[in-house]
């Protein structure tokens, strides 16, 4: 029995995998010997059973198991993981299956991974900076709110001025003997690395910066 959906196209993307296309549009990607299994040959109709059998159990499986192996090595934000298994090819749907599975075993959890990044990076990155990178990880706004509020809860403090002052430490900036130049360049630079200006000027002790005249 057909469901009136025929193979259009296989693309090879590598030796052992194809993209099979459906009535024009990418449907999902399979092994060789899957293809063979399951009679996808370009130019023939897909039978409902076979096609069935893919999105309902072979590609679901695939795609969990994945995420699995993605998750045994590092943590990922459900945006990362969710990147990762697009590059995989896989359907929309079966994505989120994946997705809906490994959230329901606590395997991803935004709050936890902000929390933790927060605690990783307190020391080395300013708030503006560690807030930044989880945005473009896909962490949203209340959930990074929410893990500052949890992190400080913990007694979690961070200290700009001692960050600030190990960095220029690094470019041996004194500011006792900083001129108006060398005090643009510092200003400049720790503006970039997300610092706020009030830290940044006290750290300067430019008070060219309080009027805003450098």
């Amino acid at each position: 029995m057909t469901i009136g959906m025929r193979v259009t196209r296989l693309e090879e993307l590598t030796r052992s995998r194809s993209r099979v296309y459906i009535e024009q549009e990418p449907a999902f990607v399979l092994y060789k010997g899957e293809m063979r299994a399951y009679h996808i040959r370009e130019g023939e109709e897909i039978a409902r059973e076979d096609y069935d059998e893919i999105m309902g159990r072979v590609l679901p499986k695939r795609a969990r198991l994945r995420a699995m192996h993605l998750l045994q090595g590092r943590d990922y934000t459900v945006k990362q993981l969710r990147d990762k298994l697009r590059e995989g090819c896989y359907p929309e749907e079966i994505i989120e299956q994946a997705l809906d599975y490994v959230a329901g075993y606590h395997y991803t959890d935004d709050l936890r991974y902000a929390e933790a990044f927060i605690s990783d990076h307190e020391a080395s990155r300013s708030r503006m900076r560690i807030e930044q990178d989880l945005l473009n990880r896909g962490i949203d706004k209340l959930t990074l709110e929410e893990a500052w509020r949890q992190w400080e809860q913990k007694g979690g403090v961070q200290d700009e001025g001692a960050m600030i002052g190990r960095l220029l430490d690094k470019r041996h900036y004194d500011p006792e003997t900083a001129g108006r130049k060398e005090q643009q360049k510092a200003y400049g630079f720790l503006m970039r690395k997300g610092f706020s200006q009030d830290a940044i000027r006290r750290a300067l002790r430019a008070d060219c910066f309080q009027t805003q005249d450098c």
